[in-house]
Formats: structure tokens, sequence, C-alpha cells
């Protein structure tokens, strides 16, 4: 489409170049009037040509400038033309330049948009598939339309006026270009309200000053006219029609000849043609309607747009119609909101559109029970590792297809992200056994790769509504966690405990700032004391005197801000109380140290290493004295920072233990190579100690190893005499336990510490 606006501007460029020149060369007075309304002609349409053929912003902007300055310069010509045409000169030299001080004001300010922005902006869109720049109209638009409108108002009234002045044989020569005039402004006024992005309405402007040219050099019958703008239109792609004032059809293009089949000349038969095809033929004056046509492949799409001419008394002349194929262009819109809203690799929706889905349902089915899966492929990864992501690329496939045709048929399914989907459906039809069925034995095979795929699925029975989509989501998410590891269960229910857990989560998540405000959280310290009972140290652990909940162990808190992230701050705030106690202790002279938790949270999100000499530096703690302990969850991941900023810390001067060795999969490699300065022991080498042969070698060998490896040893959670006493023997230089106490709050830990364990015990 482009290329034949293209070549028609180019030619009608070439036309008025033409006839400028021949107007020029003519020795009607007018002449110089006409050369000059043509030549002005051309640069609006060369712009809109370049606007049309631009590749580049910068090419449509170029286009763009020169169409705007070259309107305006246009009705400063056509502000001329019509004074010489219609009365010979200009009523006074006043008038003639205080048009052409607007003119030219206006011609700067547009000018001035290259500095300000105020005129015009650029945006890209896409015509047939490829982009198009199209200006969009800031203020200064709307006063250079002012001023073009304004002065062609004056020029249609010096039209009218001479048209009613003049006598009837000469009314022709004006009524015809007063007509165009009105005919292409209208065209030009319904480019820009249209805001399409070919202005075609430049063709018209165009056809006016040939028709200048002709009326006012040439002057031939009216007939000739009548065929130029037949040819005209017959260029055009669109089918136009042409009525009469009654309504009967007088005219029709090329195009439309074709498209209602219509014999040579049958042209009254139009509006008939018109409504069989389309079903519609309104008698309205102006009127806009899109139609489609056929089925399948043979699908066509059209709009219908109604024109009419009128005369100065408001009486209409006649109408046009004009008829646009736009099937390529519904097809592109069709396939770009298809993409919008799906998954590019399974076709399924995309999050966004099945998140509309549900709620649309939601909302119009009521009294429907329904639930959500939440479908994820278990490691993943590794199978992107092992096979390769296009295998990846076509399990995902599998797993939509399975998704789309396995589950139901009313269910609607989108992919929330990378190997997880999203099933609403109603509940009773949620066949539990059958889906458990086809998981089971899930093998996905490309013809070369077999391999069984593990899916986990977790449900929840939308029991509220009004909830938003992703929060339903993350319930069913939810009681996928509890089947993780699970290899022979596919298939978790959320259930009114998660709700429970999930309310707690909320609730205290969103008290934990105001609590460490109000002091609500405390340290506790449990006290480590040495061989002779004499307390060394403690153990800072926190504590949370919730003024509704009561107290609250850790066990209901920590786990919940490990998951969230926000044990960062119950950290460093057990850290500063810890360096405000010890300052206290300094300053008494008292010497012993406290022990602080450090999360593997911490690192991702804090320095920990500059926040803690920080905190000490604030304080003015002596780094022995605040002990560091950490787990060997620390280093499960970037292993050589995490081990470079325990180095550093140690070469400050503080001390490094290793928490809960024992209780897991401790690693002797990884104890070989940290730079830890107190071994502490879990308590579960010390279950039936007393009476295991076997538990007394472990303990005995975990010992002598921290001694050999210049580690001091503390063991934790010694309960009895005989542990205690045993473990003495065996080396142990620290002990933790209920055996000695209780964590306990500050004030009864000092009372306790001066009293002194052994007296205690």
């Amino acid at each position: 489409m482009r290329e034949r606006y293209i070549i028609i501007f180019i030619v009608l460029a070439v036309v008025l170049l033409l006839s400028a020149f021949a107007a020029l060369r003519s020795r009607k007075s007018i002449g110089l009037s006409v050369s000059w309304l043509l030549t002005a002609l051309v640069p609006p349409v060369i712009g809109n040509m370049l606007i049309i053929m631009a590749e580049e912003e910068r090419v449509a902007r170029i286009g763009c400038y020169m169409y705007f300055v070259g309107m305006s310069i246009v009705v400063l010509a056509l502000m001329n033309f019509t004074w010489r045409y219609c009365y010979g000169k200009w009523p006074n030299t006043f008038v003639r330049f205080f048009v052409l001080f607007i003119v030219v004001a206006d011609c700067v300010q547009i000018l001035c948009n290259l500095r300000f922005g105020h005129c015009f902006s650029m945006e890209q869109i896409m015509v047939d598939g490829s982009p198009y720049f199209r200006f969009v109209p800031h203020i200064g638009q709307t006063v250079h339309r002012l001023v073009d409108y304004g002065i062609l108002a004056v020029v249609l009234l010096i039209f009218l006026i001479k048209i009613f002045r003049t006598p009837r044989i000469y009314r022709e020569r004006y009524s015809v270009i007063f007509l165009s005039l009105i005919l292409f402004s209208i065209w030009q006024t319904f480019y820009i309200i249209s805001r399409r992005p070919v202005d075609r309405s430049m063709v018209g402007f165009g056809v006016f000053g040939l028709l200048v040219f002709y009326f006012a050099i040439i002057y031939r019958p009216m007939r000739l006219l009548d065929s130029m703008l037949a040819n005209i239109a017959s260029e055009m792609p669109e089918a136009i029609l042409f009525f009469d004032a009654s309504g009967r059809g007088i005219w029709a293009n090329r195009p439309g000849i074709e498209l209602l089949r219509l014999q040579d000349g049958d042209f009254d038969k139009i509006p008939e043609k018109v409504r069989s095809m389309f079903g519609t033929y309104d008698e309205r004056e102006e009127w806009t309607t899109k139609r489609v046509l056929g089925a399948n492949a043979n699908l066509k799409y059209y709009v219908l747009e109604k024109h009419t001419v009128k005369d100065n008394q408001g009486h209409i002349n006649g109408s046009f119609m004009s008829i646009r194929d736009n099937t390529s262009e519904q097809m592109q819109f069709r396939r770009r909101l298809f993409e919008a809203n799906h998954d590019s690799l399974t076709g399924l929706n995309s999050r966004e559109r099945l998140y509309e889905h549900i709620r649309d349902r939601l909302e119009a089915e009521k009294l429907t029970r329904f639930m959500l899966m939440f479908v994820d492929i278990a490691d993943f990864k590794i199978v992107n590792d092992i096979f390769g992501t296009a295998f990846g690329d076509y399990v995902l496939k599998c797993l939509a297809e399975w998704i789309r045709t396995g589950i139901s048929e009313h269910a609607v399914c989108g992919r929330l992200a990378g190997d997880t989907f999203g099933v609403f459906l109603p509940v009773e039809e949620f066949n539990e056994l059958e889906i458990e069925r086809s998981l089971k034995h899930f093998v996905v095979s490309d013809g070369t790769i077999s391999h069984a795929v593990l899916v986990h699925v977790g449900t929840y029975e939308i029991t509220e509504p009004g909830l938003d989509i992703s929060v339903m989501f993350d319930r069913a998410h939810m009681a996928l966690m509890t089947i993780k590891d699970e290899y022979q269960v596919h298939i978790a229910h959320y259930d009114d405990k998660m709700r429970e857990q999930v309310l707690w989560n909320q609730h205290i998540s969103a008290q934990m700032h105001e609590a460490i405000e109000k002091q609500q959280i405390v340290p506790y310290l449990q006290p480590i004391v040495d061989r002779s009972g004499r307390v060394a140290g403690a153990e800072v652990l926190v504590r949370w005197m919730h003024p509704e909940d009561g107290f609250l162990a850790p066990g209901r808190f920590i786990p919940v801000f490990e998951q969230n992230g926000m044990i960062a701050e119950i950290d460093l705030y057990m850290w500063r109380c810890a360096c405000e106690i010890l300052a206290r202790w300094q300053r008494e002279g008292r010497d012993m140290f406290l022990s602080v938790n450090i999360s593997p949270k911490d690192f991702y999100f804090m320095d920990v290493a500059a926040t803690i000499r920080s905190v000490t530096k604030e304080f003015g703690v002596e780094p022995r004295r605040l002990r560091l302990e950490i787990t060997e969850t620390v280093m499960m991941s970037d292993v050589a920072r995490r081990m470079e900023t325990l180095a550093s810390l140690r070469a400050d001067g503080f001390i490094i233990e290793m928490d809960d060795f024992g209780s897991g999969y401790s690693s002797l490699n990884m104890l070989k190579d940290m730079p830890v300065d107190v071994l502490k022991v879990d308590m579960v080498f010390l279950k039936n100690a007393g009476n295991s042969e076997k538990s007394n070698k472990i303990l005995r060998s975990v010992l002598h190893l921290s001694k050999d490896l210049d580690i001091l040893s503390l063991t934790e959670g010694v309960e009895t005499d005989e542990q205690f006493r045993m473990l003495s023997d065996m080396g142990c230089s620290l002990f933790q336990g209920f055996y000695f106490a209780k964590p306990m709050p500050e004030e009864d830990f000092e009372s306790y510490s001066r009293k002194g364990a052994a007296e205690a015990i």
C-alpha cells in the first residue's frame, strides 16, 4: 500500500511542478499566484511521502516539518491566490502583512519544536506488518491548525461571497474550486480526527491545486474535471462509490466495480449490491461500520465509511462511500493479540490472561465451587543441564498438552513462569485418582531421549473468591511444598492448618518492627561454663514478649523470618543488644563473652563483616568478647567469599564458632578449611551416651579431633551431672545446657553469674 501512495505522490509532485511552470509562463496576470500556490503544495506532498516511506524516525520527523511548514505556506499562497482570483488584488497592505505575519509566526513556532518539543512528537506503529512513524500532536499543533483553518475559513468566505455576487454564468469557476476546497478540507479533517497513518487527503489537495490551475489558467468543460477525478479515484486501493443527493449510485472506481461485481455503467444498483453483500446500507448522512464475510481461510474484514458533500446552505449535493479491505491488518492484530495473551512456547494462556479468565469465571459463576492447581516439574533444571534446553522445552510442551487435554474440558490453564503452570477448574471435575495415575508414569520421549518427569501438583479450593488470584496460587504452591521431596505422591492439598500458618506468618511479620521499637523482642542469655563451673560467657538467644500472644519461643517466629528474610533485622538487633551488654560489662570490669548467631540469610541482606565491625566500634566492644556462631549452611553457597569474610573477622580478633556440629551432615573437609576457633558439639551425641559405647567413642573422637586441630570444644545440651563429668574427662573445655541453666533474662543471668555456676548446681 505504501508503494502505491509513494508513486501517486511522486507523480502528483511532478504534475504540480510542471503545472506551476506552465502557469508561470502563461501570460495571465493570475499566473504568478497560481504558480506560487502549486509550488507551495509540493513540500507538503513530499513531506507526506517521506513520512510514508520512512524507515527511521529522523526521516519521518523531517517529513513532518516539511508537511506542517509547507501547509502554512500553502494557506498563505491560497489566500494570495483567492484575493487575486476573486478580486484581482489584496484589499490593502495591512491585511496582506497581517496574514503574512501570522503565517511566519506559525512557521517559526513549528520550527521551535526542534528545541521545545511543544508542537508534535513521533510514535511508531505497525502498518502492513512494518514500522510506521506518525506524529503525535501537542499544543503547538493546535495553534498551527487554528492558523491554517482560520485562513481557510476566510478563503471559503471570500469565495462564497464571490459566488453570490457574480453572475450565474461565471459561478462555475468559483463554485467548483469552493466545493473542491470544502471536500478536500473535510477529507483532511477526517484524516486528522481518524488518526489514520497515511494522509490520503494530500491527494485531494494535489487535485485541488490542479483544479486551480485548470480554472485559473486553462478552464475546460466540467465533464473533463469529472473524468480527472474519476481517474484519480480509480487509482485508490479502496472501493470508492459515489451517490447523488437522492442516494442513487452514480459512479464507482475499478476496485468498487470488482468488489460489487457491477456490470459496466450499472451504477444504479450500487445500494442494492452493498446491502446484499454487507447486509447494510444506512441512509444516514455519515456513518462507519465494520463487516466480516466468509469463514476460516476465506475470512474477510471490511471497513465501510460514508461521507456526504453539502453546499454552502447545508443541502446535500451527494455522498461517497469507501469500502476498505483490512483483512491483513485484522489478522496481524489478532496474531499480536494472541501472542500477547498466550505463552509462545506452549500456546497456553499467559499468566496475566489466565488471571483474567479466572476472575471472569468467578464473577460469572458465583454458585460453582472452583479450585486451583499449581503444577510444577521437580528438578527441571537438571533436565535442562543433562538433556539440553531443546529437550527441556519439549518436556514443557508435553506437560502443557497433558494439562490442556488430560484434566478437564472446562478447565482454564496457563503458564505461570518457567516450569510452573496454573489450572482453574470446577471442583467436581477434579479427578484426583486419574491425575495421580497419569503422573505416576509421566514419561516424555522425543524418539531419541526418554525421561520420566516428576510432576507435583498443589491444589487450593477457592473459599475466598475475593482474594487476589496470585494469593490463591501461592496457597496452592504452599500445599505443593509439603511433598517437595516425595517421589510416590504427586498431589497435595492446601488446608486450614496451612491457612492458619499463613495468617500467623502475616500477623507476626507485620508486628516485628514495632516489637523491636517497643523492646518486646529481648535477648535471653544461656550461660556457658568451663570445667570448674565458672560462668565464662553466654549465648544470646532471642525471645518475644508479645502483648497479646504472650511469651513466644523462637520456634514460633524465627522460621518465619528465616523464610521472608526479616531474620537479618532480628540478628542485627540482637548484635546491638549483645554489644550494649558487653560494653556495660567492660565498664564494670567483668571479663565474659557473648555468642551471637549469624544466619545464612544475613549475607544476602547486608555486608556482615562491615556491619559487625560497625556495631562493635559504635559500642566500643573488644572483638574477642563478641563470638560469632555460624552453621555449615552458611558455607553452602559462595564458599570462597564466605571463607574470606570469616577470615577477615578472625583477623580483627573476633572468635568464630561452628554451631550444631554433629546435628546433620557435618563435613570434616569443611571443618579443615573453615576459619573456626570453637567447635560446638550438638547434643545429638549425648543421646544415650551413658550406656552406648559407640556414642562414647564418636563423641571422644570428635573432642580429640577438635583438640588436635587447636579448636576449642563446647558441648551444648548437657542435661545431667553424669554427662558433665564424662565430657570433662574426655577433654571438653566449655559446657552449655539445662543442667547448668536455661536461657534467662539479662538481669537473672547477671545474678546467676555473680553467684557462680558451681554453687548453682
